[in-house]
């Protein structure tokens, strides 16, 4: 007996899934009325509630909306469920153009021209103020036509996330691609660290492996503040002065988009793109509203037992900064004595086992607990050398089964502190916690790109 299709939404027909991420899964599907290919995303909505992801998938859809390009894949429409948000998106036939680079270097002209594509859809991004802040091969898809798109808006920031300094704050991106400005924790312009990611693309797709990469991620860090590339002897010269004008780890003198496109290297056979309709009101944010209309009642979480605190969760980059392995205090200004009054710890127990922990910690110390926004914050009540000691304990979501705690001193004396964590914390958070990294689970990582041997 034929099995009978499944129907989103009472639009689309289900296909073969194309990718699924953690909270998301890309599914093949077909318009009903006029049968055109789509690329669905289906989101959980109780899993972006559970974990604070609600911001960040309002302002996809919002950055979505706004960039409307052929270098960029076009989002359709945005629908929700009681229980579902569904993303329906321009299907790109061709796939990841990670794929293609994967199987061996590309040819300078063909490298050029899915360049001249990416600097297009980037320079239309940044005049609409918005700032990828995740480029990388992955994130960019090729049609049946051979058009690149860029994709994948998750880690994007508008222009009115800037702080009062007009720099962007948020760490964030892939380690291989992210900008030394970025790493350096001081506020960035997504712009500028947006062309330095184009940088390391143009790198790959011409070498076929990463220019920073290396198995020690420190030493890629360091390599990466100095802009230490080794081009490889088939790049021209005109080659590698456009890259390094693109790789420059000065973020004031690297180049800009207006003076990258009078390059002589970029000219070579440009074609502007040709401009898609902008239809009226494509700047509001009533997908935003639907998306999430019943996100309050029907799509609602509850917390755990004991708990209203909600962890914080943490993006690929984080977790690398996070590690003490990874520490990169011998690159940048550390302030040595907030560095000696953080520990970290390593948990497989929910937040609310956690924060329970915490709370008798507290108690048999006689601290007052106050929690919020995934931050536990314990105030003692006596009077110290510097006042009353004052701790937060942040807490970080890695996977649905693994967490950071990361405790540091915010009022009082480093040394009561330290005495403190010694003889109440470490010991008290001993049977849920591991204090260092030889004792936690091991972390697998993806291979990088290589070079061809």
């Amino acid at each position: 007996m034929e099995k009978k299709p499944t129907i989103l939404m009472n639009r689309y027909e289900l296909g073969r899934m194309l990718g699924q991420g953690t909270f998301a899964k890309v599914y093949h599907c077909r318009n009903l009325a006029s049968s055109q290919s789509v690329a669905i995303k289906v989101i959980d909505k109780e899993k972006v509630l559970r974990v604070g992801m609600i911001d960040q998938i309002k302002r996809e859809i919002s950055v979505m909306r706004l960039v409307r390009h052929p270098n960029v894949v076009q989002l359709h429409e945005v629908m929700a469920s009681k229980s579902k948000i569904y993303f329906a998106m321009e299907y790109v036939r061709g796939g990841e153009l990670f794929a293609r680079v994967a199987r061996g270097r590309l040819k300078e002209d063909v490298a050029r021209r899915y360049f001249h594509q990416l600097i297009a859809a980037v320079d239309f991004c940044h005049s609409r103020g918005v700032y990828h802040r995740d480029l990388k091969p992955e994130n960019l898809l090729v049609d049946e036509h051979g058009n690149l798109k860029v994709s994948d808006f998750g880690l994007s920031a508008l222009r009115e996330c800037q702080k009062q300094d007009g720099l962007l704050h948020t760490t964030c991106g892939t380690p291989a691609y992210v900008a030394p400005e970025i790493i350096n924790k001081k506020g960035y312009d997504g712009a500028k660290a947006d062309i330095w990611s184009c940088g390391v693309i143009l790198f790959v797709l011409l070498a076929g492996y990463l220019p920073f990469h290396d198995a020690n991620l420190m030493e890629m860090y360091r390599r990466i503040s100095r802009g230490d590339v080794k081009y490889p002897q088939w790049f021209s010269s005109d080659l590698r002065r456009f890259m390094s004008k693109l790789l420059d780890p000065n973020p004031n003198t690297r180049i800009t988009i207006e003076k990258l496109v009078e390059h002589p290297w970029f000219k070579k056979g440009y074609k502007p793109a040709v401009m898609l309709a902008q239809p009226h009101g494509s700047n509001s944010l009533k997908d935003v509203q639907v998306a999430f209309s019943t996100a309050d009642n029907e799509g609602k979480v509850e917390q755990p037992a004991g708990s209203s605190l909600k962890p914080t969760s943490l993006n690929a980059f984080d977790i690398i900064s996070h590690s003490r392995g990874f520490d990169l205090s011998g690159l940048f200004e550390v302030d040595q004595e907030q560095k000696s009054s953080n520990s970290r710890f390593m948990t497989q127990k929910p937040a609310s086992a956690i924060v329970s922990k915490l709370e008798q910690i507290a108690e048999t110390e006689r601290f007052m607990v106050k929690k919020q926004d995934g931050l536990v914050k314990l105030q003692g009540s006596k009077e110290g050398r510097k006042g009353k000691l004052a701790i937060d304990a942040e807490i970080f979501e890695v996977t649905p089964a693994f967490y950071v705690v990361e405790v540091k001193k915010s009022a009082g004396d480093t040394l009561e502190y330290e005495m403190f964590c010694n003889k109440g914390l470490r010991p008290s958070l001993s049977d849920i916690c591991w204090s260092s990294q030889s004792e936690a689970p091991s972390v697998v990582h993806p291979s990088p790109l290589k070079p061809s041997s």
